[in-house]
């Protein structure tokens, strides 16, 4: 089964960027739908970005629409999570997380959509 690993996450002040990595084990990445989660102390995991196999077709939460930006390159497996503009609000773990898709173009939001998902990368933002 295809394994993921974050990277990126840090310390950083308010108005700052940061970029988030998330490198898959398989060459099989490629069919695999990817999304960002994230998840603040005392609060529940929520969606942050989706991108579909192909990287053509991604979605935001509102509360990060316009920040951030997902992206993916297939030849390096990995799917990364530009982050501008943060403000303490973003302050989480944020988690990358996979689901198989087979050349599907959907764009999958929800948790439970996922079957893989990463150990985390903490992101604090300072005011």
């Amino acid at each position: 089964q295809i394994q993921l690993v974050e990277s990126g996450g840090g310390l950083v002040q308010t108005g700052g960027s940061l970029r988030l990595s998330c490198a898959a084990s398989e060459r099989t990445f490629i069919n695999y739908a990817m999304g960002w989660f994230r998840q603040a102390p005392g609060k529940e995991r929520e969606f942050v970005a989706t991108i579909t196999w192909s990287g053509k077709g991604t979605s935001y939460a509102d509360s990060v629409k316009g920040r951030f930006t997902i992206s993916r390159d297939n030849a390096k497996n990995t799917v990364y999570l530009q982050m501008n503009s943060l403000k303490p609000d973003d302050t989480a773990v944020y988690y990358c997380a996979a689901r198989w898709a087979l050349g599907l173009a959907i764009l999958y939001k929800q948790g439970s959509d996922y079957t893989v998902w990463g150990q985390g990368t903490q992101v604090t933002v300072s005011s």
